[in-house]
């Protein structure tokens, strides 16, 4: 008897998998719901024409106005049946019909009806469907049926309550805020459910209020909470309070970190992972305080529970990227999981034994991710080619080999998101190991013989026409972008055209052999290709023409554009063709951080905005037009920089005052942006009057008074300082603005002949370090401070003092200097204990600034910093410094 059974078996497998839904069509199912008017209803029959119904909605299909009428009123006749089983599929029905409001009083009656009935099953469902589909008018009538329903004995109807409270606290949130200590009772309740969803509603009522969530969470970590759900749900509130709270330190005691302790000892497995993995998400987290999250995670790896090892594993995988340290312990439980038959936990146990492991380990970890690299998804592979870059720049005499197993992944199937992270990893690698250089651009040269992905393949181009000339022996690679000229796309095409000129600029010994080929690309059925070959041979001298100097063309191949795109493509749409051709030295350097017109805040006018000459201008060539036009600045020289507006006034005051601060060699002028808030005043003779007693460097020489400035139309009055010449010369200004009163005739708007003399104080303002610095950003920092050499370097360290955070002091001193950050490098990650930050800029005089800046925390919360700063002035260098050690 048992062969039989057995083959039953194997022939069910071999069947394809089967639907019982398949085909069916919603014309047909419309005439099958007819059965809803049947005088002897048939409970099953119709359970069944309702899920078909219900597949068709969720499938995506949808139903005319009359359709869904029709069903709807057919729906409600069920209401007659007695049928439980039934009973449960109306309410899904209607729920997912979302009637419109003259439909719904149709049921309104059935469900109230239901919603006090003695089953309870009817109670709670009808519950959740009165809430889903009526309007504000009906819920507070069926307000207090609500109320009871969250403190009811039953659970399924307690839950169904403060389930549709989270949904109405989006729509209603005042009636919903009204049920707060119903809700706060039914926190104590004995069912774990109840428990759970009472926290979360009690919570999204009060989660504006960070006071009193502190104060649930305090009353809460006292041990009332049996739920383990609920429990998970108060780990993560107090998490939220910890991160928030004033008093959260790096050293000494944290609040409510007993309480996160103690969790870990709970008999809920689910209870404790949440713990331990809040502990290590702690913002500078100690590793006294992570031991006890280690030990418990530790022991998670040897569970039988998959999904219990993945969680162990990949919370220890992030805690890996901060604190390699303290998870050295678990390596030895994390070997075993390298033949995890889930790959999944299987990847994350091998990264996170590459970032922990020793230089010894390195070889025999290689050999099993190459076991099972074949096996798991993209987003896996990502981790562990992230994985092994970090472990090639810890031990960089291990390149070989992990330079090998990059090159032959590389040559595998996989999307653009894992070939680029493998690109980046070898160019990283190339980068900062000199003696991995010929082999990682070989494995590159390569890649691009076969490269899928336009995007790649320029990308290496272009690092190869940087890199490559540097080696030994460049003309090997010439071969690899020459067959790009003729085997791919026309981007391609021109990136490799480029790439050769840069091979024909730096190698002498190449360049006749580079005419010969930037020849033949002279005809490609691309204008783009054509046009790069014949510059680049014009620029070379190819062409027979008189060449340009050796460090023009340099310059010209491997120099960053000093001036940001956005602002180079506005002022190409702003030139108007004419003789004179474009002048790429009139385009702004500076990177606009924000609009110099001012967002106008609600409810208030806006200072001084508009077109010139009556508002501030909107880019840099303007400002520097209107000052031309002023004959008292007219002779002031070429415009270094103007600043973002600042406010010299509140929000909501009479008169509403801005500044923009305009930087030359050796003047600033402050250009003040007036409007009058005041319908019935008109103000005339307007000016300010500054007060530059205190810094001692700065002379008025000059002011352009306001002659009127009527109700709600923006102006401006001028005051010019010299000051010595490129010296970046700091102080404090106090400002008066005076001006004559006129009252106006609402009926006519008409101004008196007489007026009173009037001033209004406005705010300090500040000309700092930062207004002789322009954000100008590089596209290639390294390359940019190799080639400014050391000649002007000037190094230092400095004593940041106590700091709240690492990235607060980083911030604190980007915003001194005023410089642009490169390459990402403002951001600091999280629990971090050191920081490279690189700046770039140009200090008034046109002179170009690298800062290398170098953060680490030297005892509790000392900020330590080394500075390191090149220029093409010594003198701009030494400044650099005692702007930071005067700040």
């Amino acid at each position: 008897m048992a062969q039989p059974l057995v083959k039953k078996d194997d022939d069910r497998d071999d069947e394809a998998e089967y639907s019982p839904f398949l085909g069916i069509e919603k014309g047909a199912v419309l005439q099958e719901a007819r059965v809803f008017n049947d005088p002897q209803l048939d409970p099953r029959r119709c359970s069944q024409v309702i899920t078909k119904l219900l597949y068709l909605l969720n499938q995506g299909e949808t139903f005319t106005k009359i359709e869904a009428t029709e069903v709807f009123f057919a729906v409600t006749k069920l209401f007659q049946s007695r049928d439980i089983g039934l009973r449960r599929m109306v309410y899904l029905m209607i729920k997912e019909l979302s009637p419109s409001a003259d439909e719904v009083i149709i049921v309104t009656s059935s469900l109230m009806k239901d919603m006090n009935s003695k089953t309870d099953m009817y109670r709670a469902n009808a519950i959740r469907v009165l809430c889903r589909i009526t309007d504000g008018t009906l819920l507070t009538q069926i307000e207090r049926y609500l109320k009871q329903a969250i403190v009811d004995k039953n659970p399924v109807v307690a839950s169904a309550a403060l389930v549709s409270g989270i949904h109405l606290l989006q729509t209603n949130p005042e009636i919903v805020k009204r049920w707060s200590n119903e809700v706060q009772e039914a926190v104590q309740s004995r069912a774990a459910l109840v428990q759970f969803h009472a926290l979360a509603l009690l919570h999204q009522i009060r989660q504006n209020d960070r006071l009193a969530v502190s104060k649930l969470v305090t009353s809460l970590t006292r041990g009332t909470v049996r739920s383990p759900l609920a429990q998970c749900l108060l780990i993560r509130y107090t998490t939220q309070v910890i991160r928030e709270s004033a008093n959260n330190t790096q050293t000494g005691d944290r609040p409510f970190y007993d309480f996160l302790e103690s969790c870990l000892r709970h008999k809920a497995e689910m209870v404790i992972f949440e713990a331990a993995r809040a502990i290590t998400e702690l913002n500078g987290v100690t590793s006294r305080e992570l031991t006890p999250a280690i030990t418990v995670l530790q022991l998670f790896l040897s569970s039988s529970k998959p999904v219990l090892r993945f969680a162990a594993v990949r919370t220890l995988n992030k805690v890996a990227m901060t604190h390699p340290m303290a998870v050295t312990n678990c390596n030895i439980d994390m070997e075993s999981l390298i033949s995890d038959q889930n790959r999944s936990i299987a990847t994350l146990a091998i990264t996170t034994l590459l970032k922990t492991g020793n230089e010894s380990s390195v070889d025999r970890l290689m050999k099993q991710i190459t076991n099972f690299m074949s096996d798991i998804a993209d987003e896996f592979k990502i981790v562990v080619v992230e994985a092994i870059r970090s472990l090639c720049l810890k031990f960089p005499l291990k390149y070989r080999s992990l330079m090998n197993f990059l090159s032959n992944i590389l040559r595998e199937e996989g999307g653009f998101e894992y070939k680029k992270a493998i690109v980046d990893s070898i160019v990283i690698l190339i980068r900062d190991i000199p003696e991995a250089k010929e082999s990682g651009l070989l494995h590159l040269c390569e890649f691009i013989e076969d490269c899928e992905f336009t995007y790649l393949s320029t990308q290496i181009l272009h690092f190869l026409g940087i890199e490559g000339p540097k080696t030994s022996d460049p003309s090997k690679y010439i071969r690899y972008i020459y067959n790009r000229v003729h085997l791919e796309n026309a981007t391609v095409r021109a990136a490799a055209v480029s790439t050769l000129a840069k091979f024909g600029a730096v190698v002498d010994s190449l360049k006749p052999r580079i005419f010969v080929l930037l020849r033949r690309c002279l005809y490609d059925s691309d204008d783009e290709v054509r046009d790069r070959a014949t510059l680049y041979l014009n620029t070379l001298g190819g062409d027979g023409t008189a060449v340009e100097t050796d460090k023009d063309v340099k310059d010209f191949l491997f120099g960053a554009l000093d001036i940001p795109l956005a602002n180079l493509e506005t002022s190409l749409k702003n030139y108007t063709p004419s003789e004179e051709p474009f002048d790429i030295n009139s385009v702004p350097k500076e990177v606009k951080s924000q609009p110099l017109t001012e967002k106008k805040a609600p409810g208030k006018k806006p200072a001084g905005l508009g077109t010139p000459p009556s508002g501030p201008p909107s880019t840099e060539d303007a400002y520097e037009k209107l000052l031309s036009s002023i004959p008292e600045f007219s002779d002031f020289g070429k415009l270094f920089k103007s600043s973002a507006p600042v406010e010299l006034t509140e929000a909501e005051t009479e008169y509403a005052v801005n500044v923009v601060k305009h930087i030359f060699d050796s003047y600033v002028v402050f250009q003040y942006n007036c409007t009058n808030t005041i319908p019935e005043q008109l103000l005339e003779n307007v000016v300010v009057i500054v007060d530059a007693s205190d810094p001692e460097e700065f002379a008025e020489v000059a002011s352009k008074p306001l002659r009127s400035l009527p109700y709600d139309s923006p102006g401006q009055t001028f005051v010019a300082f010299e000051k010595p010449e490129g010296v970046p010369a700091v102080g404090k200004f106090s400002n008066m603005l005076k001006f004559i009163v006129k009252e106006v005739d609402p009926s006519t708007g008409e101004a008196e002949e007489d007026g009173v003399e009037d001033e209004y104080q406005l705010e300090d303002l500040e000309v700092v370090a930062a207004d002789y610095m322009m954000k100008v950003g590089v596209s290639n920092f390294r390359n940019a401070w190799e080639s400014m050499g050391p000649d002007c370097e000037r190094v230092d360290e400095y004593g940041l003092g106590p700091r709240e955070s690492l990235a607060e002091a980083v911030s604190a001193v980007i915003s001194l200097l005023g410089m642009q950050p490169c390459e990402g490098t403002e951001v600091v990650p999280n629990n971090s204990r050191s920081h490279t930050c690189l700046l770039s800029g140009v200090f008034i005089g046109n002179v170009k600034v690298l800062v290398r800046l170098q953060f680490g925390i030297d005892g509790p919360k000392e900020v330590a910093m080394k500075l390191a700063v090149r220029s093409e002035d010594e003198n701009v260098s030494d400044m650099i410094h005692e702007i930071v050690a005067s700040g």
